[in-house]
């Protein structure tokens, strides 16, 4: 297939940045409250939350903006992938608004902040799980036919799914852990570098896994990954991968506070590219291209007008409220 750049592949790209900016900015966020549960009742649990606090709740906007293109964009996948994973998006959403309800009433209703708490681990491992979950039931396979879907409500249970979405929740939880060596002091920030040297070894081992079955999954993925001349550049990922966890211990064991953590990032890039190198330039693997699904030119011509104008905007704003907030989070808060 010949690849060529054109309204359509500059949205396809719109929303694989979105969804890669809700992985970046909401991942840490439900990494915390995964690792919840390990941090003491108190202070260090204290510290964690108000290190997300400032940002936390306009993360998902990047969610939206990857959902809403999609419909928008890409109409007939909107029309596959969601009967494909409704259980899976509804999981993920009542995650979501748990998490949320939970961190604002945590601190408005101290006589049950035990509840709170756990309300807010249960939404976080769930929204995690469910996202994983979600890309794992759509690399191995959508039922398509007459361009809907045709397969059962259960059909994205499947091993390689429950492998995909453990992984996602693994990488959270790292990413949750390096921000708050970066973020947090004292016993809190002690803890997270030991959660993160836990946590960097069990997402490696994810990612190989997750890696190593997926050219199983179809010969097209065999084909992107192993063909030559292609994996001369396909291996460079791995090569990366590797590279990047030894970096990532060296700078976490040398004590570096913010290296760690973007460290965590590159390694969701890596895993982003071979996923985009596993997958495009189809939409719902070997079945829907991008420009099958692509809604009319006019269409996309009207909203890349808007997302121009809109993306540039969150972006600032989002990057004004990191700079404000880019100091260490002490018991009472950022100093």
């Amino acid at each position: 297939m010949i690849y060529h750049l054109d309204l359509t592949t500059v949205w396809a790209f719109i929303i694989a940045f979105a969804v890669f900016a809700y992985v970046v900015m909401d991942g840490f966020d439900l990494g915390i409250g995964i690792l919840f549960p390990f941090f003491a009742v108190g202070q260090e649990r204290d510290q964690a939350m108000n290190s997300i606090a400032p940002v936390w709740d306009g993360n998902e906007t990047w969610l939206v903006l990857g959902g809403g293109g999609l419909f928008a964009a890409f109409p007939l996948a909107y029309g596959v992938i969601l009967p494909a994973t409704y259980p899976l998006m509804i999981a993920m959403l009542l995650g979501l608004v748990f998490r949320g309800v939970a961190f604002e009433f945590r601190w408005r209703d101290p006589r049950h902040r035990a509840l709170w708490d756990l309300a807010f681990t249960f939404g976080s491992i769930i929204a995690a799980l469910a996202q994983g979950m979600i890309l794992g039931a759509l690399l191995q396979g959508v039922t398509v036919v007459d361009n809907a879907y045709a397969g059962g409500w259960l059909d994205w249970l499947t091993p390689f799914s429950l492998l995909s979405g453990i992984g996602v929740l693994v990488g959270y939880a790292l990413l949750g852990a390096t921000w708050l060596v970066w973020k947090v002091e004292g016993t809190a920030q002690a803890h997270a570098v030991r959660l993160a040297r836990v946590l960097g070894i069990a997402t490696l081992l994810a990612m190989g896994a997750v890696s190593a079955a997926t050219p199983f999954l179809d010969y097209a993925y065999w084909q992107r990954w192993f063909e030559m001349p292609g994996v001369m550049l396909t291996a460079q990922v791995p090569i990366l991968v590797v590279i990047a966890g030894l970096l990532f211990f060296k700078t976490l064991n040398a004590g570096n506070e913010r290296m760690p953590f973007l460290i965590a990032l590159g390694l969701f890039l890596l895993g982003f590219t071979g996923l985009g190198i596993s997958m495009f330039p189809y939409i719902v693997p070997d079945q829907i291209t991008i420009w099958d699904a692509a809604a009319p030119e006019q269409s996309q011509i009207f909203m890349l007008t808007g997302t121009l104008v809109i993306v540039p905007i969150i972006l600032a704003y989002t990057a004004w409220a990191y700079w404000v907030f880019r100091g260490k989070v002490g018991t009472h808060g950022y100093h």
